[in-house]
């Protein structure tokens, strides 16, 4: 059976009033016959494609190629006008003229549309671009989560609070200028800020046992938690220099263990009345003097030692009266890294002639995990950055350390300390024979006997206190 419909015979055209055919029907007619026969070898599974070049078309010459083809592929086999039949890699048009003549053209190549199978396949392959926030999952920096308890967020926020603390004392008496109507009290209050010498005089008349036993410095301390450690009782009938070591870039153990009542001192040394000594230029920034003064803080300069040590006490002498000094200063603060202690202290020998001085024992404080809190830029790999810093210090007294740590809301990134122990162990005490005027080779032996004792406390406790060091201890300079 053929797909498309035979010609009528002359009977039927008769019947139906058709009129006879012209020289174009009869063209026609020659393409209905060649239908016919592409039909029947569409029915024997061969595909009919008819080939008819404009040469042979004249002569009425058809040229037939057969492919098999699936029942899938089938196609309507008629011919209409303009129809394209595609043969291989070229694309035949055929037409038909005025006069009926049948014309075939080459048409130019086009992609040929794809089978219905093929577009499943191609719409199933997709590529796909990047996936939106995917990077956060493989960031390097590790933030918070939302549900850490209440006391770890009030810890990092007291710790916080004490690193801003002169930026932050900065900003409030700036924010109180910018108010006219106070004019006339912060003008006075600057004069007296620059002239005071409370931070020198020895007095500590400022100082607030109430301040200092504030809950607020238990958040601070037991943030990386702090610890204090006695080796044996001190005499609260004689005078004291604490030496706290190593220096590390903020010296928060020396601030929890000594400016605070967080960690007990007043518990584990009854009677005396200790003083941690910092640069005598923060007594000069406005606001953050007075929180230093309440603190029990005061000038590192000889003359502020001296009056402390001399002033005030059972005698009015100075008996009870203690000192911390942080030994190492700026230079020391440029070595300071995690697992290793390196102490700058060989030719730090003002604090020994001062004790000697004045008649304080020398007490030899190390800290284990105070270099621990911070990551720091390697002075070694960076020497043109060393020597900045150096050249900062010689100038202005003071070294900035290029360091990094946490952040408030991640663990990765930022100026907050990490959370990590400090332990700070108190040694036994050098006693010291007061001369006003010590030779050298006594200020050398009581020098010797303090760094003798320093090194028992490092080699005691170093497993305890030092389980992840990466070196020993050592005394660069």
């Amino acid at each position: 059976m053929s797909l498309n419909p035979e010609p009528a015979a002359p009977e039927e055209r008769a019947e139906h009033h058709l009129p006879p055919k012209s020289y174009a029907e009869a063209a026609e007619s020659h393409d209905a016959a060649e239908t016919h026969a592409t039909a029947e070898a569409h029915a024997n599974g061969v595909d009919g494609t008819v080939e008819q070049l404009p040469g042979k078309w004249l002569k009425g010459e058809v040229q037939t190629y057969g492919t098999k083809k699936s029942p899938r592929e089938d196609r309507p086999l008629g011919r209409q006008h303009g129809e394209q039949v595609q043969h291989q890699d070229q694309v035949y048009e055929k037409h038909a003229n005025g006069n009926g003549d049948a014309l075939t053209s080459v048409k130019p190549q086009q992609e040929a549309p794809l089978a219905k199978a093929e577009r499943r396949t191609a719409v199933a392959e997709l590529t796909t671009g990047r996936q939106a926030g995917a990077g956060w999952s493989k960031s390097k920096i590790r933030f918070a989560p939302m549900n850490v308890p209440l006391q770890r967020r009030l810890q990092t926020l007291a710790v916080l609070m004490h690193t801003l603390s002169i930026v932050g004392g900065l900003a409030i008496f700036f924010f109180l200028c910018s108010i006219p109507l106070l004019w006339p009290l912060l003008l006075p209050y600057t004069v007296y800020v620059l002239f005071s010498n409370a931070g020198t005089s020895g007095e500590l008349s400022f100082r607030s046992d109430w301040f200092r036993r504030l809950p607020v410095w238990s958040l601070f301390a037991s943030y990386y938690p702090a610890r204090l450690h006695r080796s044996q009782e001190l005499e609260p009938t004689r005078k004291y220099i604490f030496g706290y070591h190593p220096h590390g870039i903020i010296s928060h153990g020396a601030f929890a263990a000594f400016a605070t009542e967080a960690l007990g001192f007043a518990q584990l040394f009854p009677g005396i009345t200790n003083a941690l000594l910092t640069l005598d230029s923060n007594f000069r920034y406005p606001i953050y003097r007075e929180y230093a003064l309440r603190l029990g803080m005061a000038s590192v300069s000889r003359e502020s030692c001296e009056n402390i040590l001399s002033k005030g006490g059972p005698n009015g002498e100075g008996m009870g009266r203690a000192i911390t000094i942080v030994v190492g200063g700026a230079r020391e603060s440029l070595d300071a890294r995690p697992g290793s202690i390196k102490l700058v202290l060989r030719r730090r020998k003002g604090f020994v002639k001062m004790a000697i001085r004045t008649g304080a024992d020398l007490v030899p404080v190390l800290a284990f995990g105070e270099n621990d809190v911070y990551d720091q830029l390697d002075t070694e790999s960076h020497p043109y950055v060393h020597k900045l810093q150096m050249l900062v210090k010689k100038f202005m007294g003071f070294t900035v350390p290029i360091f990094h740590a946490r952040g408030v809301f991640n663990y990765d990134v930022g100026m907050m300390p990490y959370r990590r122990p400090i332990n700070i162990v108190v040694g036994r005490p050098v006693r010291v024979v007061q001369d006003k005027h010590p030779d050298t080779d006594y200020i050398d032996e009581v020098h010797q006997k303090y760094v003798d004792e320093l090194m028992r406390i490092w080699n005691e406790h170093k497993d305890t206190f030092a389980k992840h060091r990466t070196s020993e201890l050592e005394i660069v300079e």
